[in-house]
């Protein structure tokens, strides 16, 4: 009897610790393919958070963990109080950056708003928290990469600090654009810190992309076709970071995310692709403040006066210094900012007030978790006007059904144009171009609340633009109004953007470039990837003949004239006199008086055009490459230099040509770069991962390729493996399925578990 009671425990045993062990909720499987692209496999969602930040911290845990520190307000003391940080585009001192995040991310805040996210969302944040710590315990003192071995800022985090991580990219495009501001709003009479900041405009902050979306009537097979080519930065927690998830729920999803997400948050599944641009909409308001009289610290409200919140942070320093404080005011409308070189102070009668529509979205994980799982781009549409959790950016997308989608669908204040116009102030015109600035004296200028929408004071989605075509729809960061030139949208609210007004020529080069490649014929993969990768100048071919014209008719010879001449009009790596012209082009293309022929909104794709020579205007456009030819020569660069020897990034030693120039010149294939160090340019934004994505029977088919490759550590073997690939034009054909994960699988599956 014993003997049998033994036996049944022992198999009772056996049957119950698999099924205790499949229980555990941390649990993933690692498989890395070409290019280090891990794909992560778990039956949870704990589980796929735990994956995704152990493999994340596997190919950038020194960003990783800078970036923790930023965000929990502490590089003062581990960085110093004046060295930099980098804040989404832009850098800004510590000091600054810890006031910052000290005052603005109310960790309470985001702790109710966390409760309010799905389970699937809770779960991701925690399994994150837990593989981020995994991979330090695995890693060990000795196993920390060199750059942040033994440094006191690696540390194990908290959901705080995912949390804080999470606001942060909420607010990229909107507070963090303004930090250093906020951080430095001090009312008159206290001692002022002397602060270089200008409101931004779109195509300063360092953003962008180009999307496309073709439909079954544009494609060459009768599905969607997808074409994605974000600009993000080559350097810091913005960069995109290739990943592929398999977990719960059917949800299996491939392509790309920044620091700290725990799914991709623009790429494919089976049934849908999609990209994200950066939206032309404003995702703040302004409020002019009129100030008591008796306190810079009181501002009026519908007649009362009213005491502003002060908040006092404190920051620690360095060496035992003693902290830093600053006491810092808050509104009904928002927290204090001053944007001196913009007009914006404060004054004893006037201060402003920064309302932003992305503060506390904790709804964005949850709508990217959706669109992952979306089966057509009509559910995409769906998911995005429900939640208005997609926080700065277009979504474009393709289905395999045919069907195209461009929605610019955001979290944005909901204020129509009578409201602005009621609202405005007398120095609102001022700002117009820059920020939609409303009057702060009056409660009812605050946000309208709209019935249905997930956050009062929201704009509901059917006010926004969202368009479902079979042709095709895209998006270079111009506004709502054209995602094709032979639909132009009806006229919404100022705050989403420009209407019938001139586009960049990035945008008109991308209508160009898409019409002449229909009119050849419909589009394949073969044909997007040309297009994508072409390099073309819009600007160069708009201007060039009568730059010739005025260097033949010069009296002598102008300098840079043959260099300019011998150059193919496009930023190939072999493009000879590409650096003169992008030299020219930064002095001249923003003037006032280029075009003969003004911009007309029957005719936003070709106009404005005709280069002004007559007269004095052509001697200020011959006087201004003569000083492009004296900057390049200062530089030591070669007038006639191929563009790849000027434009390199540098790894390990390693100079590698980079195709691609100034989307201000028109080229698509964008790469703003900045003067390197020991000379040359290095790029610093522009094209980083690139998908083309379309569908057979058996799901997606998708060839992609990032820019500046997988890992910022430069031990490791994917540091640079697909930059060079990219600058070869060779683009890489994702492994989605098992079996060709399994082709492609460069080392044994980890699994991590506990």
């Amino acid at each position: 009897m014993l003997r049998h009671s033994l036996l049944a425990g022992g198999l009772a045993a056996l049957l119950i610790a698999p099924a205790a062990e499949a229980r555990s909720p941390l649990d993933a499987r690692i498989t890395r393919t070409t290019y280090g692209i891990p794909h992560i496999k778990a039956d949870t969602w704990q589980g796929v958070g735990y994956g995704v930040a152990y493999a994340y911290a596997e190919d950038n845990l020194c960003l990783l963990a800078e970036e923790f520190a930023t965000v929990a307000g502490t590089r003062s003391r581990h960085f110093g109080p004046e060295g930099k940080a980098v804040l989404g585009f832009q850098e800004v001192d510590n000091l600054s950056s810890d006031v910052f995040f000290r005052s603005a991310l109310d960790v309470a805040a985001l702790r109710r708003g966390f409760e309010t996210q799905s389970a699937a969302g809770r779960a991701l944040a925690e399994g994150y928290v837990a593989g981020y710590n995994r991979f330090l315990k695995d890693a060990g003192a000795d196993g920390i990469p060199a750059a942040c071995r033994g440094k006191a800022w690696v540390q194990p985090i908290t959901i705080e600090d995912v949390l804080r991580l999470t606001e942060k990219q909420m607010l990229l495009a909107s507070s963090l654009a303004l930090a250093p501001g906020i951080a430095n709003a001090q009312p008159p009479g206290t001692v002022q810190t002397k602060l270089s900041l200008a409101l931004p405009r779109a195509d300063e902050l360092g953003i962008g992309s180009n999307g496309w979306a073709f439909g079954g009537d544009a494609s060459s097979d009768g599905r969607g076709l997808l074409v994605g080519n974000p600009h993000f930065p080559w350097n810091g927690p913005s960069r995109f970071w290739q990943v592929h998830v398999t977990g719960p729920d059917g949800y299996n999803a491939m392509g790309a995310g920044i620091a700290g997400t725990p799914i991709p948050t623009l790429g494919f599944n089976k049934d849908v692709a999609w990209t994200h641009t950066v939206t032309a909409a404003r995702h703040f308001t302004l409020h002019a403040l009129t100030l008591d009289p008796a306190d810079p610290t009181r501002y009026m409200l519908d007649g009362q006066s009213v005491a502003m919140e002060p908040r006092t942070v404190s920051v620690p320093m360095p060496d035992g210094t003693p902290d830093a404080t600053r006491t810092l005011y808050t509104t009904r409308f928002g927290p204090l900012v001053v944007v001196p070189q913009s007009g914006m102070t404060w004054s004893a009668t006037m201060a402003f007030a920064l309302k932003d529509a992305n503060r506390g979205n904790a709804r964005a994980i949850d709508t990217w978790l959706r669109i992952g799982q979306a089966t057509s781009v009509g559910e995409i549409k769906a998911v995005v006007s429900e939640t208005l959790g997609i926080p700065w950016v277009n979504t474009i997308a393709s289905d395999r059904h045919g069907d195209a989608l461009h929605a610019d669908v955001t979290a944005v204040p909901n204020v129509s144009p009578a409201k602005i116009k009621a609202c405005s102030t007398p120095i609102s015109g001022l700002f117009a171009s820059l920020a939609t600035l409303l009057d702060g004296a009056r409660s009812d200028c605050d946000w309208d609340v709209a019935a249905g929408t997930a956050v009062p004071g929201l704009m509901p989605a059917s006010d926004q633009a969202a368009t479902t075509v079979r042709s095709y729809l895209t998006n270079s960061n111009d506004s709502y109004w054209l995602s094709n030139p032979r639909m132009p949208h009806p006229a919404l609210s100022p705050i989403l953007g420009k209407h019938a007004q001139a586009l960049t020529l990035r945008t008109r080069s991308n209508f160009t470039e898409t019409e002449a490649l229909l009119a050849a014929g419909k589009v394949d993969r073969e044909r997007a990837k040309a297009m994508a990768f072409a390099n073309k100048s819009l600007a160069a071919d708009m201007v060039m003949d009568e730059v010739a014209g005025l260097c033949a008719a010069a009296p002598e010879p102008a300098p840079g004239c043959a260099a300019l001449a011998g150059w193919d009009r496009r930023f190939e790596a072999s493009s000879k006199g590409a650096a003169l012209f992008r030299a020219f082009w930064a002095k001249v293309g923003a003037r006032n008086d280029l075009w003969a022929v003004p911009f007309d909104a029957a005719e936003p794709v070709n106009t404005p055009r005709d280069l002004a020579t007559e007269g004095a205007k052509g001697e200020k456009l011959l006087a201004a490459l003569a000083e492009a030819v004296a900057e390049l020569e200062k530089a030591g660069i070669a007038l006639d230099a191929p563009w790849g020897t000027v434009q390199r990034w540098t790894a390990n030693g390693e100079p590698i040509p980079i195709h691609g120039g100034p989307g201000t010149a028109g080229v698509l294939n964008y790469q703003d770069a900045r003067p390197a160090p020991g000379g040359g340019l290095v790029p610093v934004h522009g094209t980083s991962y690139i998908q083309i994505v379309g569908f057979d029977d058996k799901g997606p088919v998708a060839d992609a390729i990032l820019s500046y490759s997988q890992s910022t550590d430069p031990t490791s073997p994917h540091f640079v493996d697909q930059t060079r690939a990219y600058a070869a034009k060779q683009w890489h054909r994702l492994p989605f399925h098992p079996k060709d994960i399994a082709a492609q699988r460069i080392s044994k599956p980890k699994r991590i578990r506990e």
